[in-house]
């Protein structure tokens, strides 16, 4: 298993496949792609589980969190979800969020993430803000 930053390109298919398999590719692309780090994570030189980060200041954003079916449920999201936390924290972030689908809110409990007030529907699926915020870096 190795984890590495990725392209666009090579993400997109997973995004759609995983997220939205009956949208058109350009429904799982985002604003601000092109200014994202993109990671992936590979098993036997197969990218099965994808993740994009956006880092504004001190705060960072992770969007289109996802893993090929087969492969949901044996840890590999997991583990890259962690190298990005790390990767952040490195980074000096002190918080980091996503939009969680509620049905996927106690998956990010695990790794600290709160829910907030926050919540909206999109494509009649409901979404709520996670956040999970750093200890203060520095003095």
């Amino acid at each position: 298993m190795i984890i590495k930053e990725v392209s666009i390109d090579q993400i997109l298919p997973i995004r759609q496949q995983v997220m939205w398999p009956d949208k058109p590719i350009d429904f799982v692309r985002v604003p601000e792609d092109e200014n994202g780090i993109h990671f992936g994570l590979f098993v036997e030189e197969n990218l099965i589980s994808v993740v994009s980060v956006f880092i504004h200041g001190q705060e960072a954003q992770f969007r289109k969190f996802a893993t090929l079916e087969q492969f949901q449920g044996k840890g590999y999201g997991s583990k890259l979800l962690q190298y990005i936390f790390d990767f952040l924290e490195e980074k000096n972030t002190n918080r980091i969020w996503c939009n969680a689908r509620i049905s996927k809110a106690a998956y990010y409990q695990k790794f600290g993430m709160t829910t907030t007030a926050a919540t909206f529907e999109k494509e009649g699926m409901e979404y709520v803000v996670m956040e999970r915020v750093f200890e203060m870096h520095g003095f």
